[in-house]
């Protein structure tokens, strides 16, 4: 980064027109690093050097909605991603970070860069030579600023990501200069966990396991009569199966939309709050561990407030009501006696309003809402434990 000290002495004499080109010069030396380069990357020429064999990921990455990305970004990860903008250097996440893994698209989750391919320009931002595979990154003409650029935006979410600069170390010769706030990294040994084993062998490993499609193990073993199923609905999604699912007896969780007018609703028309659906978990679970009866009264009624009436936490709407969708006589009889003790027991200042109502049709949310926080460790959610 370059600096420009000018004197007091200097300054009087300089002109009104002198003055205005030293502040042009001033505003474009801040941006040097990652808006300059001596000529800009071609399209083709430019991931052509870096390319590398395909891992060949089935895994489908999906943006989400403005709403949603307003409501779970950072301010700056959304205006950088979103509107262009450009974090200070120096002053962000990932300049200086070191450790080895893997670095996602903060908006979908897709792979973008590895931590092999990183190096330190001096520039204040990350940098990298090469993205983990050529078609992830798209690159865009840019000629903002009074310059040529190549801007480069991650391809399934469209999120803005940076530069593509010709004046990077060999073998390449590219420098990826990306801001740190379109970023999320996943160090090496948590890939797995987070679903990214199949990129392990960038850095020299094998997954310990298969990473297979999500098996609907719940309608496997309820069909052989030895499991139960729940349907709870009490705020973000993300949040309630976070914690439903790490519940001893709880054998499987699914997010979804239920109770709605509307077959096969999408997140975009359930967060309209037209259709009536709630934001929906899908419990499987082993009634000889775990009875319904407790599972609504030691976790459902504790982890979110059930005197708001189609409200949690800041989430506001009909598709965030607290509610139980009965499947049976038997767990309508067992979830009205619950919500009646619990609403006798003084706990809740407030009457619960949590609905008891017949379940319809449950559509599984898309892919990117399922797992959410598993995914994407420090994600919204407004849930946590009561006393």
């Amino acid at each position: 980064m370059s600096s420009v000290i000018v004197s007091s002495r200097s300054t009087r004499s300089i002109s009104r027109s002198a003055s205005r080109r030293l502040l042009l010069s001033l505003v474009f030396a801040v941006f040097a690093a990652c808006t300059q380069a001596s000529s800009a990357a071609t399209a083709t020429g430019a991931l052509e050097a870096g390319t590398r064999p395909s891992v060949g990921e089935a895994r489908r990455y999906e943006k989400p909605s403005d709403a949603e990305l307003r409501r779970t970004l950072s301010p700056t990860a959304y205006e950088v991603t979103q509107r262009e903008a450009t974090e200070p250097p120096f002053r962000n996440a990932y300049w200086n970070h070191h450790e080895e893994g893997l670095y996602v698209d903060v908006v979908t989750g897709e792979p973008l860069f590895s931590s092999k391919d990183k190096f330190d320009s001096g520039t204040g931002w990350p940098s990298f030579t090469r993205p983990v595979e050529s078609a992830r990154v798209v690159e865009k003409r840019d000629e903002s600023l009074g310059m040529t650029r190549v801007e480069v935006r991650s391809k399934a979410g469209d999120s803005h990501l940076g530069h593509l600069f010709d004046d990077g170390p060999k073998p390449t010769g590219q420098r990826y200069c990306i801001n740190s706030a379109s970023l999320r990294f996943v160090p090496v040994n948590d890939m797995e966990k987070q679903g990214y084993g199949e990129w392990l062998t960038l850095f020299g490993r094998k997954p310990v396991s298969a990473t297979p499609a999500k098996v609907d193990v719940g309608k496997a073993l309820a069909a052989s009569g030895v499991t139960e199923t729940a349907l709870l609905a009490g705020g973000c999604f993300w949040g309630m199966e976070d914690l439903l699912r790490k519940i001893p007896g709880v054998l499987q969780t699914d997010v979804g939309y239920t109770g709605g007018n509307i077959e096969k609703p999408s997140y975009q028309e359930v967060s309209s709050g037209r259709t009536g659906h709630a934001e929906s978990v899908r419990v499987v679970f082993d009634p000889k561990v775990l009875s319904f009866a407790t599972l609504l009264e030691d976790w459902f009624f504790r982890m979110h407030d059930p005197t708001t009436v189609n409200r949690q936490g800041n989430d506001v709407g009909t598709q965030y009501r607290s509610a139980i969708f009965v499947l049976s006589d038997e767990q309508r009889r067992v979830a009205e006696e619950v919500k009646a003790r619990v609403n006798a027991s003084g706990k809740w200042k407030k009457p619960v309003v949590t609905q008891v109502v017949q379940a319809g049709e449950f559509t599984p949310a898309e892919s990117y809402h399922q797992d959410y926080l598993v995914k994407n460790p420090g994600g919204y959610t407004c849930h946590y434990m009561r006393d």
